[in-house]
C-alpha cells in the first residue's frame, strides 16, 4: 500500500493547520457571498414569491452544469415542502421535453452568469408557450435577465476557487435563494407537519413502487391514433393529451411505435418536407420502450431513470396498448397521490 495520497502528498502534510486555514478561508468567502446576496434581496425576490404562490400548475427549474445540479436540489425541496415542481434539463427541453410544459407552470431558470446558450436558447421557446420565466443569475443585465419576467439578482463578490473561476460560493448563494423561496412559500401555504409527513412515506413508497405497474398506469383518454390515421390526427392528440407523445397502434390495436415532440420536430425540419394528410407511421418512432403491466412500479422507475424517460407505453400479455404511465404517477407526483386531499 502506498504511504502517500492520491496527489503524492504523504498523510503527515495534512496534520498542520494550514489546511485548516484554507477551509475556514474557503467557508469564509462562502459565508461573505451569501450575506452579499442577502442585502441584494428586494423586488424581484417578493415578484417572484407572488408568482410562484399563484402557481396553479407546478415550478419548472431548470439550469445546465453546476446551476443544473443546484436546479435539481431546489426543484426536490420544492416538492418536499408542498410545491410541485421538477427539473427540466435544458437541452433535454430542446428536443422534446417541452411536452410537459403547461402554460399555468412557472419556470425557475438559473445562470452564474446569466449567458449560457443552451439555457437562454430555450426561453423563447417556454415564453411562447406562456409561461412565467424567472431569472437567478449574478448578470442583472444579462441576455437570462433580459429574457425573463423577473430577475432575482444573486452576485457573490467572488468564487472561493483560488483561480475565481469553479462555481463554488455562486452555487452556494443560488442554492440558499432556493431554499428562501422554499421556506417562504411553506409559510404563505401554511404547509404544516402533518403536510410534510404525507409527501415523505417513505414505507409507503416503497410498498407503491413494489405494485404492478397496471395499479399506477393511465387508462382513460389517452392520446392514441392508428398507424394509417394521418398527422394531422396525430398532432392534435399530441396536442391535447398531455403526455408529450402519442401512441400508435396497428389495426389489432398493438403498439406499432410512438409520436412524441421531438418526432414531430425533425418531421417539420426535414430535408422532404411533410404533408399533413400522410400516415403517421411515416414519421413516428418504431419500436419504442415500453413495459408490460405485469412489471413491478419499482422496475420501471429504474428503466425511466436509466435511459431518461419521462413516459412509457404499458403492454398487455398480448402486445395490445393498456395505458400509459409518468415518472410522475410512480413517485406519487401530478394526478397520482398518495392520500386524498
Amino acid at each position: 500500500m502506498s504511504d502517500c495520497l492520491g496527489n503524492g502528498m504523504p498523510p503527515s502534510a495534512f496534520s498542520g493547520d494550514g489546511w485548516l486555514e484554507l477551509a475556514r478561508e474557503v467557508l469564509d468567502i462562502e459565508m461573505e457571498g451569501l450575506a452579499a446576496v442577502r442585502g441584494q434581496l428586494g423586488s424581484g425576490f417578493l415578484a417572484t414569491l407572488e408568482l410562484l404562490s399563484a402557481c396553479t400548475g407546478r415550478v419548472v427549474v431548470t439550469g445546465i452544469g453546476k446551476s443544473g445540479l443546484v436546479a435539481r436540489k431546489i426543484a426536490a425541496t420544492f416538492s418536499s415542502t408542498g410545491t410541485p415542481a421538477f427539473f427540466l434539463h435544458p437541452v433535454e427541453g430542446a428536443h422534446g421535453d417541452l411536452g410537459m410544459i403547461r402554460k399555468d407552470d412557472v419556470v425557475l431558470a438559473l445562470s452564474n452568469s446569466g449567458e449560457t446558450d443552451e439555457l437562454n436558447n430555450l426561453l423563447p421557446a417556454l415564453r411562447a408557450l406562456g409561461v412565467s420565466v424567472v431569472g437567478i443569475t449574478s448578470g442583472a443585465d444579462s441576455t437570462l435577465a433580459r429574457l425573463s419576467d423577473v430577475t432575482i439578482e444573486a452576485r457573490v463578490p467572488r468564487e472561493a476557487c483560488p483561480m475565481n473561476l469553479a462555481p463554488t460560493a455562486s452555487t452556494t448563494a443560488a442554492l440558499a435563494v432556493g431554499d428562501a423561496l422554499a421556506v417562504c412559500l411553506m409559510r404563505i401555504k401554511d404547509f404544516s407537519t402533518k403536510d410534510f409527513k404525507r409527501v415523505h412515506p417513505a414505507g409507503a413508497l416503497g410498498a407503491r413502487l413494489s405494485q404492478p405497474v397496471a395499479c399506477l398506469m393511465h387508462t382513460d383518454n389517452l392520446p392514441v391514433t392508428p398507424q394509417t390515421a394521418p398527422v394531422s390526427q396525430a398532432l392534435a392528440a399530441l396536442n391535447t393529451g398531455g403526455f408529450g407523445l402519442v401512441a400508435v397502434t396497428d389495426m389489432a390495436g398493438r403498439l406499432a411505435g410512438v409520436l412524441t415532440d421531438g418526432d414531430v420536430r425533425r418531421m417539420l425540419f426535414h430535408e422532404n418536407g411533410y404533408n399533413p394528410t400522410w400516415p403517421v407511421s411515416a414519421f413516428m418512432t418504431v419500436n419504442p420502450r415500453s413495459v408490460e403491466a405485469t412489471a413491478s412500479s419499482g422496475q420501471v422507475l429504474d428503466l425511466m431513470e436509466a435511459q431518461q424517460i419521462t413516459v412509457l407505453p404499458v403492454l398487455a400479455a398480448d402486445g395490445t396498448l393498456a395505458g400509459l404511465v409518468h415518472v410522475h404517477d410512480l413517485l406519487g407526483k401530478g394526478r397520482v397521490r398518495f392520500a386524498p386531499e
